[in-house]
């Protein structure tokens, strides 16, 4: 059994994504069969002219979706933390979308069931949106690896601003 802190999920990086919506597209086909954005598991979206960002399930250690459920037509396993829909016990009522507080959860378009990211867990080499960002913005990252890569750039931030200072003083 993988430990909650181990699971891996989908992360974008801000300063990379240019909003190409190609994650979006690997998504749906490997998952649909289809090209289409609207049943993609992941999405791109625009924060302002130059800021975009993907949206992508974490699998959260206690998922607010799962509880947010009525119906219990959501589990997440135990090893992947990864949320199962049943789709027969799935009503569409979207408690679960309200209470996602990262977005993740999404109707699907025909079948009127919600859907997530599921880690492209039946391909042998990982999120094919991760395989196929142009940009390299997104990663398959555990919660560690990616607070990790926050310290490292906070810490780089502030070496930056203290030669800046320097050199302003100057």
């Amino acid at each position: 059994m993988v430990r909650a802190q181990d699971r891996k999920f989908v992360s974008a990086d801000p300063e990379k994504c240019v909003g190409c919506v190609v994650c979006e597209y690997a998504c749906s086909m490997t998952n649909d069969n289809t090209f289409n954005p609207a049943k993609s598991r992941i999405r791109a979206l625009r924060l302002g002219p130059l800021n975009n960002i993907a949206v992508a399930c974490r699998h959260c250690e206690d998922p607010a979706c799962v509880a947010a459920c009525p119906r219990d037509a959501l589990r997440q396993e135990e090893d992947t933390g990864i949320i199962v829909v049943d789709e027969d016990a799935c009503d569409g009522c979207a408690w679960c979308i309200s209470a996602c507080q990262f977005g993740a959860m999404m109707m699907h378009p025909d079948k009127k069931v919600v859907f997530t990211c599921n880690s492209c867990k039946d391909q042998e080499d990982g999120p094919q949106c991760v395989k196929w960002c142009p940009e390299e913005a997104l990663t398959f990252v555990t919660a560690q690896q990616l607070a990790q890569k926050s310290r490292i750039t906070a810490v780089k931030n502030l070496f930056q601003e203290s030669k800046e200072k320097k050199a302003a003083s100057k």
